[in-house]
């Protein structure tokens, strides 16, 4: 008994600690300049491209299922890490009609079983024009809050059937093995980047 509040009372402190942190490394020390901005930027499209490239070629169908959609939101690497409490965070571009139009972040916290650290892409599609503009008239969106948001998975023949693809928003994740299938994506936050 005494274990298990003391298993508690750490993971209380270890997210109330981690909260306390966010706030000290999102404040920058100096303003952005303007090439520190585009040096950004650029760097965050190069990731996209990659990360399109390597989902076209690992996941079969995947190139009809993002010419079917209205504008697709990627985030290359999102990088997370926990011990009993977690995390997860990075930033990626939305593109629509082939063109960047904004730069976004995404993160979520988890509490539970888990320890270590992995990298994975996330890539939103939004397939309706309304679930793309509820997403960027949005301050602040959370997956699974709005729009239906359902995971893509994989056929008995190996690739995405983009005929049963029917929730307004498709999310692929992917790790360095190719398709994930079972993770949870509901309350991943998305907010725009000022850069």
């Amino acid at each position: 008994m005494q274990k298990r509040n003391l298993v508690l009372k750490a993971a209380a402190a270890l997210i109330v600690g981690s909260l306390a942190l966010t706030g000290c490394t999102t404040t920058p020390d100096k303003p952005d300049n303007a090439a520190t901005n585009a040096s950004k930027r650029q760097s965050i499209d190069a990731s996209v491209d990659a990360t399109l490239s390597r989902m076209y070629s690992t996941v079969k169908g995947s190139r009809e299922l993002v010419a079917k959609s209205r504008g697709v939101l990627v985030f290359p690497e999102v990088i997370q890490a926990g011990f009993i409490v977690g995390g997860q965070s990075g930033n990626g571009a939305l593109r629509v009609g082939g063109s960047t139009v904004g730069y976004y972040n995404t993160s979520s916290l988890s509490v539970g079983l888990q320890a270590g650290a992995q990298s994975k892409a996330i890539v939103f599609l939004f397939m309706t024009q309304e679930a793309l503009d509820e997403f960027r008239g949005s301050d602040g969106w959370a997956a699974g809050a709005g729009a239906s948001v359902a995971l893509v998975k994989m056929g008995a023949n190996g690739a995405v059937d983009t005929t049963t693809a029917t929730a307004p928003v498709q999310v692929v994740v992917l790790t360095n093995a190719g398709l994930m299938g079972d993770v949870s994506i509901n309350g991943t936050k998305v907010t725009k980047l000022k850069i």
